[in-house]
């Protein structure tokens, strides 16, 4: 079955998602709460999960999972690689480039398996919630997975970009108001989620139940796209 908005949604994941990695590397202090960047964005591409996994299900999900987790590898080796070209001497911004854009392995290795475990666990607990209530209540749904999706997704990412480099107080501390703003901004964004997974829904023909998908992440096949 071929889908009328199936594409766009899974460009409009990406987009988010790699934006999100770019903006990673800047950690903000607003009052006593620290943020790094992503927490503006990053939320939004676990809202996308969501109706991603609601209306198409968790194998399509799974495509646009791995989709996401390529381009992010991409990304990174891009701006690895123009960082290390030799900078024209009339320019003198490759320190700032360095700061803000030169990947390091622990940067990259942290944002990676990050999204890949957290993004894993929010579809798949999603699409099992979703034939355990039998379609009905989404927000337990929508905002049960995003609780644990985004607890591994914090933890993991946080823990392995900036342990020893910051005090562990300002680690801790940096872990738990990214989490609260997280999980607070997708319980927020519930109504916009109910919307756009209900016209999704009535425009593509279909509200897709995960009764016999082999959840095994890496079980990625052609049937996937269809």
């Amino acid at each position: 079955m071929r889908y009328k908005l199936f594409p766009f949604v899974m460009v409009a994941f990406v987009v988010v998602l790699l934006l999100s990695n770019t903006v990673a590397v800047k950690v903000a202090k607003v009052g006593p709460f620290f943020f790094d960047g992503a927490v503006i964005l990053f939320p939004v591409s676990y809202i996308f999960g969501d109706i991603l996994t609601e209306v198409y299900g968790y194998k399509r999900s799974r495509v646009v999972v791995w989709t996401g987790f390529i381009a992010c590898l991409f990304m990174s080796f891009v701006y690895w690689l123009v960082g290390i070209l030799p900078p024209a001497l009339p320019w003198g911004g490759q320190e700032a480039y360095q700061r803000i854009l030169g990947q390091t392995p622990r940067i990259v290795m942290a944002s990676l398996a990050a999204y890949f475990c957290g993004e894993f666990i929010n579809s798949y607990i999603l699409a099992k919630l979703k034939i355990l209530t039998r379609g009905r209540w989404l927000w337990t749904r929508t905002i049960g997975s995003t609780i644990a999706g985004q607890l591994v997704d914090t933890v993991l990412f946080i823990t392995i970009a900036f342990a020893g480099i910051m005090p562990e107080t300002a680690l801790l501390r940096l872990i738990m108001t990214n989490y609260l703003f997280k999980t607070t901004y997708e319980v927020l964004a519930t109504p916009l989620t109910y919307a756009v997974t209900a016209w999704l829904k009535r425009v593509e023909n279909e509200d897709y139940y995960d009764f016999k998908t082999n959840f095994n992440p890496f079980m990625v096949t052609m049937e996937d796209l269809r």
